[in-house]
């Protein structure tokens, strides 16, 4: 006679369900284990390695949502913020212990290929393509943002790219190739720097470029650039945090990189990030259900 755990093992919805409830026994059993130690003996603080886009560093967010996480561990976060390409190779080094990025395309991948495991929705935000208040390209109200990209190409006005192969890159590629332009010539710079470092380029040069709306709100004040595009379903920009595997790498610190996800995705630091404002605007909204 089977047992109730052996049907279930054998359907989809139960595959499902024993995947969702041992992903929360290794949230809870790394937590559990983590409150256990801290009240052992004097140790040495732990060191947790974060690979993250610079954007998310830029908007300010993790300085609110890492320090309880730290103090509650006696833990130390080292984040690491550099393009999603980058945090990629990080990860898939075994360098750092876990990472949070923007390319659910390339995240997926990176599971699949066994480099990382438990991945989670974490919140999200939009693109917004900015640019010079006298807007040469004609591109302000467009609610298609490759069209934005058409005109600017068209008027050969001056763009910056991030040019990095960051999870921005990657999102404006996609756009010129809906506008079916390759972008080449003087017009068009390659920073190849983080989303802080390119809108301030973009501002100097009174340039258009695509960045986060949280980067943009974060330099808000120091620039003279005004969003000009917006709204288009294609700029949504959703974020996940994804542990490196510990099959892979051994070393990899993954009981504290499962209890950092496991605080990231809580209600309390979800409702952090729902609630985390600049210049009076929320940046992300939290979508970890």
């Amino acid at each position: 006679m089977c047992s109730a755990f052996e049907v279930m093992k054998r359907t989809p919805q139960g595959n499902q369900t024993l995947k969702k409830k041992t992903q929360a026994l290794l949230i809870l059993l790394a937590i559990l284990s983590l409150s256990c130690a801290r009240v052992g003996p004097q140790r040495p603080r732990p060191r947790l390695r974060l690979a993250t886009t610079t954007s998310t560093e830029n908007s300010g967010l993790l300085f609110e949502i890492l320090p309880p996480f730290e103090k509650m561990f006696n833990v130390k976060v080292d984040v690491v913020a550099v393009g999603t390409g980058k945090a990629f190779k990080l990860g898939k080094n075994g360098d750092v212990d876990l990472i949070m990025v923007h390319a659910r395309e390339a995240e997926e991948a990176f599971v699949a290929e066994d480099f990382g495991v438990n991945r989670r929705d974490l919140m999200y935000n939009d693109f917004v393509m900015v640019g010079p208040k006298d807007d040469p390209a004609e591109t302000k109200g467009l609610k298609d943002a490759s069209e934005a990209l058409r005109r600017i190409a068209q008027n050969r006005a001056a763009f910056v790219s991030r040019g990095d192969d960051s999870g921005t890159h990657r999102k404006e590629l996609s756009l010129w190739v809906g506008a079916r332009i390759t972008p080449s010539g003087k017009w068009y710079i390659e920073s190849g720097q983080g989303m802080g470092a390119t809108i301030q380029i973009a501002n100097e040069k009174q340039a258009y470029c695509l960045t986060d709306r949280g980067t943009y709100l974060t330099f808000k004040d120091k620039i003279d650039l005004t969003v000009l595009c917006e709204g288009d379903e294609k700029l949504f920009n959703p974020y996940g945090v994804i542990a490196v595997s510990p099959a892979r790498y051994p070393d990899a610190n993954y009981v504290y990189a499962m209890a950092l996800i496991g605080w990231l995705t809580s209600p309390e630091c979800q409702r952090m990030i729902g609630e985390y404002k600049r210049f009076g605007q929320i940046l992300f909204t939290p979508n970890a259900h």
